[in-house]
């Protein structure tokens, strides 16, 4: 089990995430991924090195516990009535959140501090819940959708690709064919 796993959602523990977390990510904007370390980080928590070490590991381990969280989606999917529309928009905020520098570092440091694989399956399932909830409003409606894993594997995985490997060029004209293509619609 790993430490994040053993977290209670409530008392100290969860105070000593906050104060964590968000000396992080202060200190990320201040000094920069390259210059930050585990003491600057506690200092800034308010904690003792010790904590830090004890709870997340090191310093990969702790980035990526941010990054997790703050890849995790503040909102529901917008519903702009219609599936073709809902999954664009959906398909254009993913692809401008997760292609924006911040978006690629967090996507990165979720991964480089992950060995056994959890954090990608957690980012995985924060987009598969939102695709679940933009195809069962669409089908609540009559509509005639694909399965959640088509559309992951269709959307999601060609969208992360080339967010992580392939940037250059990426627009949302790009998120709008993959949406057409798998709905089966001329693009737009």
């Amino acid at each position: 089990m790993s430490p994040r796993q053993m977290v209670r959602p409530g008392g100290r523990s969860a105070r000593v995430q906050e104060a964590v977390h968000t000396a992080v990510r202060e200190l990320l904007a201040e000094v920069g991924r390259e210059a930050l370390t585990v003491p600057m980080v506690a200092q800034r928590a308010a904690v003792t090195p010790s904590t830090v070490y004890r709870r997340w590991g090191d310093l990969a381990e702790l980035l990526s516990d941010v990054a997790v969280e703050r890849l995790r989606p503040d909102t529901a999917p917008e519903d702009r009535g219609g599936l073709h529309a809902d999954l664009t928009a959906w398909a254009e905020q993913f692809l401008d959140e997760m292609g924006s520098a911040s978006g690629r570092a967090y996507v990165r440091d979720a991964l480089l501090g992950d060995p056994d694989g959890g954090n990608a399956g957690q980012c995985s399932g924060y987009a598969a819940e939102q695709l679940a909830l933009v195809l069962a409003r669409a089908r609540a409606r009559g509509e005639e959708t694909p399965e959640v894993e088509t559309a992951m594997d269709r959307l999601v995985a060609p969208l992360m690709y080339r967010i992580l490997f392939r940037p250059a060029g990426l627009d949302a004209d790009y998120a709008r064919r993959l949406v057409a293509d798998l709905l089966g619609n001329t693009p737009v």
